[in-house]
């Protein structure tokens, strides 16, 4: 295995364990992002969103900036929006974790990153940058390096029928 191969591996299982905490913790309220206090943690607060809270509502409505607030404020708390970013959240995630279906994971878990990065216009410390970008080049580097098959089912996932009938799931 090639030192390169290592460093995609990690890179690829970190960020999927990014992405999963953040679906977990949406789903759940594990009193980080989602439910934290300043007292301490609460676990399964009114924010969760298996306690009816909603997951894009307080991004949507209080986070956004610029010329596609108007846009992203008015999608907020929309279930379909909801469903699609939370079932996103866990896709990338599992997809990375796992070393299946990188490739999908990669250029979906971009558009997910460019978009949120498109809601926060000017990026605040920096005129275009910030870490979205950095995530969406990140993760289009795991899907063209193939870093599933590495640390992952990638390998095994690749020779399965239904990637070779469609290259694009692996």
């Amino acid at each position: 295995m090639d030192k390169h191969q290592y460093v995609w591996a990690l890179l690829r299982i970190s960020l999927g364990l990014i992405f999963l905490w953040a679906f977990f913790d949406k789903t759940f309220g594990l009193g980080f992002t989602t439910c934290s206090t300043e007292t301490g943690i609460q676990v399964m607060c009114d924010s969760a969103w298996l306690n009816g809270g909603s997951p894009t509502a307080g991004f949507l409505k209080f986070a956004t900036a610029g010329p596609l607030a108007a846009f992203y404020q008015s999608i907020a708390g929309s279930a379909f929006v909801e469903w699609l970013f939370m079932l996103g959240l866990f896709g990338i995630g599992f997809s990375l974790v796992s070393g299946m279906g990188v490739k999908l994971a990669g250029y979906f878990g971009a558009l997910l990153m460019v978009l949120m990065w498109s809601a926060t216009l000017p990026p605040e410390h920096h005129p275009f940058l910030d870490e979205h970008i950095i995530y969406a080049l990140v993760l289009l580097g795991l899907a063209f390096a193939k870093a599933g098959r590495f640390w992952g089912l990638g390998r095994w996932w690749s020779k399965t029928k239904i990637v070779k009938k469609y290259p694009v799931l692996e």
